[in-house]
């Protein structure tokens, strides 16, 4: 057991839920008590939030339980009133003040265009990814573009995790894929495989191996079908995850990589084509417009991956399949390798008879800062919009840097109502570095604006979730956390959970009751603090 200072009392208990067979990801809540054993922090009347994490398709239905006067999901507190503000914007019905508010619609994605030439598509994946294949595909736009069907097959709910059922629903997206497949009425069809990501996150090498194989099974019949149809299939991924399983002392890495992931080009007439030598995921809607005959708009500044396109009769328009193998990175090393370890024969066929390639699909070729992993949110944008997106994450980090972080009228809203009206400020977020859903700077900005503005009374509510960490990274990066509140003198880490419990999209909404319950009332295993 290691010992730590009294003051380290958080990440000390999280450090002894490890001892104990506890997941950081679904590590039940903890509370912090005083000497009386009275809950410390919890949300009251007025006081104020910010909810720092980015992306927000997982933070959604926490804030509409915190923020929604009909929420009726679960028993909530109906008076709470909370001053609240958001990093980036969760959504739009949200009653929230956005401390990054999205930039303009991406406009002529590759959907955009598609629908423009009046032909039809459709988007198919299980409801895990919705929310990729729709949202971020169509560069952050909730409307449907015209002549486009989405087939949403649901996620299982009857397991706690994937790794119970790593083949999830992709027999049924399959079928549902097959099926578009046939009508030559569907000029272009989306599909998303999420299994290899999904389970990649949860270390169980079983259950990995079992989601790669039945990927590249599935995958298989697709592809048949659609050779069998005449389509032209592009298979590629949106980032890797499991072909770098390991760090290099031998840690379970379960988070996303840096690594390229494979383009292959699938028709029955692909002798003569020729593939560029390396491309990223924004080159992805152009050579799909390429091999449709439909013109690139300007503001696609991707490039098309075929280098000696066809001679083709005007108006001639050929369907287009493109299968996402969500999470499926390449290795050229067989160490950690979990995809190579698997029985891939649909994957090895592709690769032995087809034009194929690889393209980057992380850092900045998808608008993230140089050296970081990729993600499915960064991936699917880039997929559909066809020019590098720069991320929420970029601009904020930016903004710390140049000093307009501390200026933000958002932040600066709610912490001036708090320390007006004498209540509490908390700041509550997923607490990592590597995380896509935000990061640990962003928690020290928050605090350092608070000390600036003179705070007194500031709460820290932590979430984990160990993606792409080394083991035990959350007891670290809280045992930091309660350093940087020493140092400055302001601050305390008062609530500690698993992000399976506070960042559901799924409407699981017994998950987010807990973690509201922490908040609110004070659930959760008691942890004393130093008066």
């Amino acid at each position: 057991m290691i010992v730590l200072s009294a003051r380290f009392a958080m990440s000390q208990t999280v450090r002894n839920a490890y001892r104990e067979g506890k997941e950081e990801e679904t590590l039940p809540p903890l509370v912090a008590i005083d000497h009386t054993g009275k809950p410390l922090g919890r949300f009251k009347k007025g006081d104020a939030v910010i909810f720092y994490n980015i992306r927000g398709e997982r933070e959604i239905e926490l804030s509409r339980s915190l923020l929604e006067a009909g929420f009726d999901e679960f028993p909530v507190v109906r008076d709470l009133n909370l001053h609240f503000a958001t990093m980036i914007e969760y959504h739009k019905e949200l009653h929230a003040h956005v401390a990054f508010p999205p930039d303009d619609v991406i406009e002529d994605t590759l959907s955009d265009i598609i629908a423009r030439h009046h032909l039809t598509q459709a988007k198919i994946t299980e409801s895990e990814k919705a929310i990729h294949v729709t949202y971020f595909l169509n560069g952050k736009n909730s409307e449907i573009p015209r002549g486009e069907e989405r087939v949403i097959v649901p996620t299982r709910k009857d397991i706690a995790l994937f790794d119970e059922a790593p083949e999830m629903s992709i027999h049924a997206v399959t079928e549902a894929a097959i099926e578009k497949i046939c009508e030559p009425s569907c000029h272009y069809i989306f599909v998303n495989l999420p299994n290899v990501d999904v389970v990649g996150h949860i270390e169980n090498e079983g259950a990995i191996i079992r989601a790669v194989e039945a990927v590249d099974a599935c995958m298989g019949r697709i592809v048949k079908a659609a050779l069998e149809k005449g389509l032209v299939t592009i298979v590629t991924a949106d980032h890797g995850t499991v072909e770098k399983w390991f760090y290099p002392d031998g840690a379970i890495d379960t988070g996303h990589t840096d690594s390229p992931v494979p383009f292959i080009y699938v028709h029955q007439n692909h002798h003569d084509v020729r593939l560029r030598g390396e491309g990223e995921l924004s080159d992805v809607a152009p050579t799909v417009l390429d091999i449709m005959n439909i013109p690139k708009p300007a503001h696609m500044t991707g490039r098309s991956l075929i280098d000696n396109p066809p001679s083709r009769t005007a108006g001639e328009k050929r369907r287009v399949l493109l299968l996402i193998l969500d999470g499926w990175g390449e290795n050229n090393s067989n160490e950690g390798n979990l995809i190579a370890r698997a029985h891939t024969p649909s994957m090895d066929r592709l690769k032995k008879t087809y034009p194929h390639t690889l393209l980057k699909a992380s850092g900045e070729a998808v608008g993230l800062p140089p050296g970081t992993v990729g993600n499915s949110e960064a991936g699917h944008l880039h997929i559909g919009a066809g020019r590098r997106i720069y991320a929420d994450r970029v601009k904020i980090d930016r903004s710390i840097s140049d000093g307009s972080f501390y200026q933000n009228d958002a932040f600066l809203h709610v912490i001036r109502t708090a320390k007006d009206g004498g209540t509490a400020l908390h700041l509550l977020g997923i607490v990592s570095f590597f995380s896509s859903h935000g990061s640990v700077d962003h928690l020290f900005a928050l605090m350092d604006l608070a000390k600036r503005e003179g705070m007194r009374n500031v709460f820290i509510h932590a979430m984990l979730g160990r993606r792409g960490e080394l083991p035990e990274s959350g007891a670290n990066y809280i045992e930091k956390v309660e350093k940087k509140a020493e140092e400055i003198n302001l601050g305390k880490v008062v609530s500690v959970i698993g992000r399976y419990w506070s960042m559901d999209r799924e409407e699981n909404w017994d998950r987010i009751e807990k973690t509201y319950r922490m908040l609110v009332h004070g659930e959760g295993t008691p942890v004393k603090l130093p008066a």
